[in-house]
């Protein structure tokens, strides 16, 4: 079967990451230590593909708009960047999407920022669009349409745009447009360069689809859209959804039959389904997770994409919610823990009240730190490991700003994490800015605090990595995360001497 729209990406977003979601990370880092090939092995293997080349899981933002072309009645799917060379002569639109097109959302612009080096999802996608594959399919007449939640860096590489032949790159999400866009490009009708899609032409639920095939690591969507309002993040100028329980659960299905027994529940702030403003509601929470891990089994797993530090506190002191969650429906003899991303962002109440003051709610930003550790010290006792970021160099950020952070690290010492430093990026309210964080404007006290959360994961990576990979399958996986902890650990204080030589000049 040949498909006239072929959705795909490059190798670091089409894998499941050995079904370790935040193995994907390091794909944002250049190859430290070791070679490219071992680099991509450990970050982003190669998935299981039908004979047509279909993955058997595929990202799921490609999963969400296969399932619009197909349910409009198009011949669309997902083809795996390896095997494009079955359908590039049938293919009338190529469609890319990426989370990190060229490097430039964090972390990746840190690291590249720090090391030099460029990292490995731009080298990888780079080599996706000069594969012979793609230049066929373009000589061939192919349209070429991208998007996804890094297509605002396409406006940043307009070279590429013009070498690759881009003909649309699309901003925002994208279920509302992307069937005109298809119809007009099988037409042979002009397209539009740029789409972005704002507020007001936002998809409703009802538009939404139920994903076709799996999604990676069995990822399912509860809501969409953030109320906090960080100036620095673009989800908040997307419009709040609930997702239904049901469209959850068939997605939760659909995972299950492809053989994907995980579950990542995805939110910007899971503990916020159904809330009331930014308060959770125990009642849709335990009704979402008793009817997902009923389906899944004791067997399979499930972790939170993301949850906010204020919501973990309210939710557990109010509702000792967190409590019962973890210890009366996820956890069992096969689901030891879960993880989550969570956003420190800053220790500093003072910069906490200029770029994120709902952060914070239902409580006040002047108590953002003691937040923080209250929510940390919640999830140490109920098993949940979080992989925390930090900003550094936010505008309007002082020295003492960085100190509180700083002060805050340490007190986080006692709590199972990881705590990740990201350089800021231009987004969101913030998008305008223009003002990058690089290497060059690094501080005496930016050196500090990324001294301390270096400290901080070195110190409980290994304890996790007993917990997070315990089957003999990890072992190939896991001998080479413990060589790249030591050999992190013999450079890091010559590569810190370094960077503060580079600071006092």
């Amino acid at each position: 079967m040949k498909y006239e729209v072929i959705i795909t990406s490059d190798r670091t977003m089409m894998s499941n990451h050995h079904g370790k979601e935040f193995l994907g990370f390091i794909a944002t880092g250049p190859p430290i230590a070791m070679s490219e090939r071992l680099w991509l092995y450990l970050a982003a293997p190669k998935p299981k593909v039908d004979d047509l080349g279909r993955p058997v899981e595929a990202p799921y933002g490609l999963r969400k708009i296969e399932a619009v072309l197909v349910n409009a009645g198009f011949n669309a799917a997902i083809i795996d960047p390896d095997h494009l060379d079955k359908h590039v002569d049938s293919a009338k639109i190529v469609m890319i999407g990426h989370h990190d097109y060229f490097a430039y959302g964090p972390p990746s612009s840190e690291w590249w920022s720090l090391t030099g080096l460029e990292p490995i999802n731009r080298r990888s996608f780079i080599r996706l669009m000069e594969s012979p594959a793609i230049r066929r399919a373009k000589k061939n007449g192919a349209k070429i349409i991208v998007g996804g939640p890094a297509a605002w860096q396409w406006l940043y590489e307009t070279e590429f745009v013009e070498k690759w032949g881009v003909d649309t790159i699309v901003e925002g999400e994208g279920e509302r447009v992307v069937v005109k866009l298809v119809e007009k490009a099988l037409r042979g009708e002009p397209l539009p360069r740029y789409v972005y899609v704002g507020v007001d032409n936002a998809p409703g639920v009802n538009e939404i689809p139920v994903i076709k095939g799996a999604s990676v690591n069995g990822l399912v969507e509860i809501m969409r859209g953030c109320p906090r309002g960080c100036k620095f993040c673009s989800v908040t100028l997307r419009p709040l959804r609930f997702i239904p329980l049901e469209k959850i659960l068939a997605e939760v299905e659909v995972n299950l039959r492809a053989g994907v027994k995980s579950t990542i529940l995805h939110s910007e702030d899971v503990l916020l389904y159904y809330a009331d403003g930014v308060k959770p509601r125990p009642d849709p929470l335990i009704k979402l997770h008793k009817e997902v891990l009923e389906r899944i089994g004791p067997d399979g797993s499930v972790a939170w994409s993301h949850a906010s530090l204020a919501a973990i506190k309210y939710a557990e002191e109010n509702y000792r919610l967190i409590s019962k969650l973890m210890h009366e429906y996820i956890l069992s003899e096969h689901r030891k823990f879960i993880g989550v991303e969570v956003g420190i962002e800053t220790g500093s109440p003072n910069l906490a009240r200029k770029i994120m003051v709902a952060k914070s709610a239902p409580y006040p930003p002047e108590e953002w730190p003691s937040i923080v550790e209250d929510a940390f010290r919640i999830m140490h006792e109920n098993k949940i490991i979080p992989a925390a970021t930090v900003i550094l160099g936010i505008p309007e950020e002082t020295p003492d700003d960085v100190v509180k952070t700083i002060e805050l690290i340490d007190r986080l010492k006692p709590y199972r994490s990881i705590i990740v430093p990201m350089f800021f990026v231009p987004m969101g309210v913030l998008k305008n800015n223009n003002k990058w964080f690089l290497r060059d404007q690094l501080k005496p006290e930016h050196i500090e605090a990324l001294k301390k959360m270096y400290e901080h994961t070195i110190y409980w990576a290994e304890d996790i990595m007993k917990v997070y990979m315990d089957s003999p399958r990890y072992l190939p996986v896991k001998a080479l995360l413990k060589y790249f902890l030591w050999y992190v650990k013999y450079k890091v204080n010559k590569y810190m001497v370094k960077l503060e030589e580079i600071v006092k000049k």
